[in-house]
């Protein structure tokens, strides 16, 4: 298995999706990757040499936040928004959704399980 920034990726995928393994890199960008690295993105990952693999090794070291500091930017950045009290730092700390969507009826998601509360007895009245 061919090693890219520390991440191990499949030997028998295509390069293109092999890519995709290392956290912050998607389709769209591994092909840009490949595009700059001037390497065919059906070769398979396990056919590259150490040339092209150190190629792709430099564009993304050069290029691109990705792994451990692209998690450690998103929780600073969501941190932030907590510290300064605006409204999707509140709604990140309730654990709420942040966009904007409908919570009444959905967002079970975010806001995990339903917790039941106990509702009052009904009291039947007789009629006579």
């Amino acid at each position: 298995m061919p090693r890219i920034v520390g991440v191990d990726i499949p030997n028998d995928k295509a390069i293109w999706i092999s890519l995709t393994y290392i956290a912050g890199i998607g389709k769209y960008t591994s092909e840009q990757i490949l595009k700059e690295a001037r390497i065919e993105k059906s070769t398979k990952a396990g056919k590259l040499s150490e040339d092209e693999l150190s190629r792709i090794t430099q564009i993304i070291d050069r290029n691109y936040i990705i792994g451990g500091q692209l998690r450690r930017q998103v929780a600073q950045n969501i941190a932030r928004l907590r510290d300064i009290n605006c409204y999707r730092g509140i709604r990140h700390r309730r654990g709420l959704p942040v966009r904007g969507q409908c919570t009444q009826s959905n967002a079970r998601t975010r806001k995990g399980p339903r917790k039941t509360v106990a509702g009052k007895k009904g009291v039947k009245e007789k009629r006579g």
